[in-house]
């Protein structure tokens, strides 16, 4: 293995790191609905627990309010109690065929409990991508200590994961600033 190969390979690792990150922060409640807020609760389907995505058409009637639209009338109920269990602090309301699901206003309190859950998962992504930089450095490592690259590469590709992990780490902060800012606006 080259090196470019090495670097090309940890750089679509971090990236990937940084994607899965992302993702993350959607889950992440604050003021404003978002339908991925409910990717995590799961609905009773025929003896199966799915995703309510499966079940149910989700969008947006408004800024702080999140629609629901079952495929099937008896699933209203079950949508409903299944949104109520789960551990996200909502209130879904029936009205005919559509479930509405209000965003309550967060306190205070909570909006820096969630700024904290935000740092927590920035560090864990970071720590995450720090393990890659490891890992790439061991691999040149190895090619060193088999003689099929010189020290000075060895060192040149060294400082260049440094500068891709610090390009990302930088990336994780500012995502994490920014989810902050979302957060503790009111």
């Amino acid at each position: 293995m080259a090196i470019a190969e090495i670097r090309s390979g940890v750089e679509a690792k971090m990236e990937q790191s940084i994607a899965n990150f992302k993702n993350t922060l959607t889950k992440v409640r604050t003021g404003r609905a978002n339908p991925a807020l409910l990717d995590t609760v799961q609905v009773e389907y025929y003896g199966l627990m799915v995703p309510l995505s499966q079940v149910a058409n989700l969008n947006l009637i408004d800024s702080r309010t999140i629609g629901i639209q079952p495929w099937e009338k008896g699933m209203g109920a079950k949508i409903e109690k299944a949104i109520r269990e789960s551990d996200l602090g909502l209130n879904p309301a029936s009205m005919g065929d559509l479930i509405r699901v209000p965003m309550p206003m967060m306190t205070e309190e909570r909006r820096k409990e969630l700024t904290k859950v935000v740092r927590s998962e920035g560090e864990s992504a970071k720590v995450a991508i720090r393990n890659l930089r490891r890992d790439a450095n061991d691999a040149v490592k190895k090619l060193e200590k088999d003689k099929t690259v010189s020290e000075d590469e060895q060192k040149r590709s060294e400082a260049d994961i440094q500068k891709l992990t610090d390009r990302f780490i930088a990336d994780v902060d500012k995502l994490v600033a920014a989810k902050e800012q979302e957060i503790m606006a009111v």
